[in-house]
């Protein structure tokens, strides 16, 4: 028999392994195999099975078979080609996602080197500022390496040849070997009574006398009726030693094994289980939702209500249903941050059926909980953007909360996927109903159910007789003039934060910058202090007076003079959270401040302990990026302040006034959610802009009904299909060169594609490589799948990569892009 396996690299094609007798009773498709690959030792998948093939005598062996059951079905399988199909890249690639990190099996590249003969050599080499010199030098003061540590030390990717010429010289040798999962089931020392009853109380007058604290120990372990006891925990409570249970266990009177035990991710923070009665308008929701879940019948459903309405309550009875039919269930949230509240919500409802799985888990964690899903152990699955591939069988409905957030799409890793539009084919593929839920739709979403490819839902009105916030701007400019401005604060918000803590209600202010200040600008030559690997202005963190870029993470200390003329006249600019909470701390010395962004909630478990100390009282002020804007249901909270509207409405982006009206309209939502009257003050440059004079008046339809005739006008999704592609470098030279190739090839395909010119992106350089883009847009009117988009592409890719005249230049091809910056 032979198998099919594909591998998580970008190798469009399958190989062909032949598999051992030994192995052919046990192989299935979907497990994954440790294979010889090249030089290397690599895990793939298989994806088919079949008993005859063209070539036999180049087929190599399967060497091993890493999973007892597999971690994909026919049914996931086809999901995953869709995938591959539509952003672009391989089916291993999509299946890596299939099983979490720390499972990967590969073959190690280790460099052994002769240190005094490679120091020899660097002396006697003319040019020591080449690449071999480099490799010498490292190796002259180091014994062992591997290679992508080498490849960092000497800051060059293609050392391969080099390293060859190197080990035939007998200055390095290069060695193999397999290294083994990174993580495994965890497993405990556990005693139980390896006798009778009967003939363990028989010994215990024997031993009393000379083993007093053996006895002990046999009393706890009768105690716990034939029931086996952690290892740690018995000789912990019975102050016991080892000597006392290996004496027990040479009498044969207590064994000790090793128990597998889950790692379960406990959230720090906790609400009290609530009965809650649906109103009219969450029952109608749920009745016709529940039609669709009864008949697994796939529906898109796009659930419009406004913040409050009780849309997580619409979940929880939805789930209900599915779980009574003895379904799946999976919950999608944007953020991790979003997790602890509606987590803790349907831990309170479903208990021990429910399992977590996002990125600050534990290796251990993930795994364990991706273990339970695949085991039929939890039936309902929540987390961000990664746990759409969580391995659910039998799913009888998906929601998407806060659909329209820019945190489903990823950017960093390939597939470059949207996990929202990825969900909608995922419930295709399962034919179950989908809810796309959010106060704010994207524009997207609103107009795939006003062209009825979505079904429309609405929650117009707030729960519990709930209204909706008073929303008030504050002219900034004007308020200057008449020096009512206290730093960043107007005089009008600093009032009303402390009437609202005076009166012991919660207090929301958004910044969405993190840091203290934004820029350090020299005042005498103009200069700011930008990051050497990036096209970015270093920001400066109060906490530990230092210079941070956002984009790559290099820091240094705060100068004391301009680095370009020597000038000690530096200042600070802009203002992030760090800077809104001192300013605040000054103002209100007497109220507790908390500050939530991603450098403050870094540890595992701290969001939970501030949200649990905000909802309990303990916290007067919360401020905080985009963080706090999603999902946060307090009812104590009765007043939000933004700082500045203006922080995604000036960026150079198709999506800035959605994004805008998005961001303004949720952090408003969290005012005002309960009998309490709401406001919300939002300071801004530009009192008259139509997004925000749209976020005052709560009016989506308006924003949407302009924002939706500028799309149309400029090509724009939903009207078209858009692909980005990027050229990135170390070199500016080629990583423009290599844009203008491909755009050429482009261009000559003669497709009625719109195909812009390559231009620098908007951050033409992260992490010391140089960026260009190309932007390509596809009209739906021609091409509604986006295929001809698509195919254009691969085959400019193709062309491209047998005419690439530099090897060095990456080619990244993103489908839907959700920035074009």
């Amino acid at each position: 028999m032979y198998a099919e396996v594909v591998f998580p690299l970008p190798f469009r094609n399958s190989f062909t392994y032949s598999i051992p007798l030994d192995y052919e009773d046990i192989i299935q498709q979907g497990t994954r195999v440790v294979v010889p690959f090249g030089k290397r030792i690599l895990s793939g998948f298989v994806t088919g099975l079949k008993k005859e093939v063209d070539i036999k005598n180049q087929i190599r062996d399967i060497i091993d078979i890493i999973d007892d059951t597999p971690v994909f079905d026919d049914i996931s399988l086809k999901f995953y080609e869709w995938l591959a199909n539509y952003y672009l890249c391989s089916l291993g690639e999509a299946l890596r996602n299939s099983i979490p990190p720390g499972l990967e099996v590969e073959s190690k590249r280790q460099i052994i080197a002769d240190t005094d003969f490679c120091s020899k050599l660097y002396i006697e080499e003319e040019n020591k500022d080449c690449i071999k010199a480099k490799i010498l030098q490292f190796f002259s003061l180091k014994e062992k390496a591997n290679i992508s540590f080498l490849q960092k030390a000497v800051n060059k990717k293609n050392i391969y040849s080099t390293l060859k010429n190197l080990e035939k010289l007998g200055a390095i040798e290069i060695q193999d070997s397999i290294a083994d999962v990174k993580v495994k089931a965890k497993k405990v020392k556990f005693v139980e009574l390896a006798d009778s009853l009967d003939r363990t109380y028989g010994i215990i007058a024997e031993i009393e006398k000379k083993s007093p604290k053996q006895v002990i120990i046999l009393l706890e372990l009768l105690s716990r009726k034939n029931k086996s006891v952690k290892l740690s925990d018995l000789l912990e409570k019975t102050n016991s030693s080892m000597t006392s249970i290996n004496s027990l266990e040479s009498k044969n009177l207590v064994r000790v094994f090793d128990k597998e035990v889950e790692r379960i991710h406990v959230e720090l923070y906790k609400e009290e289980a609530t009965n809650f009665e649906l109103t009219n308008q969450q029952a109608e929701v749920v009745n016709t939702v529940s039609k669709s879940i009864d008949k697994n019948e796939f529906i898109p459903y796009l659930l419009y209500g406004v913040t409050g309405s009780g849309k997580t309550h619409v979940y929880i009875e939805l789930a209900k249903k599915a779980l009574s039919l003895n379904k799946t269930v999976l919950i999608l949230v944007p953020e991790i941050s979003l997790t602890p509240q509606i987590m803790t919500r349907f831990i309170n409802t479903f208990k021990n059926k429910v399992t977590l799985i996002h990125s600050r888990m534990s290796m251990g964690e993930r795994y364990d909980s991706w273990r339970g899903v695949i085991n039929g152990k939890y039936k309902v699955v929540i987390g961000p953007r990664s746990a759409i591939f969580a391995p659910l069988k039998n799913i009888g409905l998906i929601v998407v909360d806060e659909e329209h957030d820019a945190s489903y799409k990823q950017n960093d890793l390939t597939p470059k996927f949207n996990a929202r539009d990825s969900a909608v084919i995922k419930a295709q593929i399962y034919n179950c109903p989908i809810i796309l839920g959010s106060a704010t739709p994207s524009v997207e979403s609103m107009h795939n159910a006003l062209t009825n490819k979505y079904k429309l839902l609405t929650l117009p009105e707030r729960v519990d007789s709930a209204q909706m916030p008073i929303i008030r701007l504050i002219d900034i400019i004007e308020a200057k003039k008449i020096k009512q401005m206290e730093n960043n604060f107007s005089k009008v918000l600093i009032e009303e934060i402390k009437n609202r803590v005076e009166k012991k209600e919660g207090v929301i202010i958004l910044q969405n910058r993190r840091g203290f200040s934004t820029q350090l600008f020299c005042e005498d030559c103009g200069e700011i202090e930008v990051c050497p690997d990036c096209s970015a202005n270093l920001v400066h963190h109060l906490d530990k007076n230092i210079l941070r870029c956002h984009y790559c993470g290099f820091s240094k200390p705060v100068p004391r003079f301009c680095s370009k003329c020597g000038s000690i006249h530096l200042k600070f600019f802009g203002t992030g959270t760090q800077r809104i909470e001192d300013e605040l701390s000054y103002y209100l010395p007497n109220y507790k401040i908390e500050r939530v962004d991603s450098d403050s909630i870094d540890t595992k478990g701290k969001f939970g302990t501030i949200m649990n100390s905000f909802r309990n009282g303990e916290i007067d002020i919360l401020v905080g990026t985009q963080i706090v804007s999603k999902g946060l249901d307090f009812s104590n909270v009765t007043l939000v302040g933004v700082i500045s509207a203006e922080t995604t409405l000036w960026i150079p982006d198709f999506r800035a006034d959605e994004r805008t009206f998005q961001l303004l309209t949720q952090v408003s939502g969290r005012a005002g959610r309960s009998k309490a009257e709401g406001e919300v003050l939002i300071q801004t440059q530009n009192p008259n802009n139509f997004t925000l004079q749209k976020v005052v008046t709560n009016d989506y339809k308006g924003f949407y009904e302009r924002e939706i005739k500028m799309r149309e006008l400029n090509h724009y999704p939903p009207f078209a299909k858009l692909a980005l592609i990027e050229t990135k470098a170390e070199d500016e030279n080629q990583a423009r060169t290599a844009a203008n190739q491909f755009y050429d090839i482009l261009r000559k395909k003669a497709t009625p594609l719109m195909i812009n010119n390559p231009i620098p992106a908007g951050i033409p350089k992260i992490k010391k490589n140089y960026r260009f883009h190309i932007l390509i847009k596809s009209p739906k009117s021609i091409d509604p799948a986006a295929k001809l988009l698509r195919n254009t592409i691969m085959d400019a890719y193709s062309e491209y990569n047998q005419k690439a005249q530099y090897k060095d230049v990456r080619i990244i091809i993103d489908i839907d892009p959700h920035t074009i910056m």
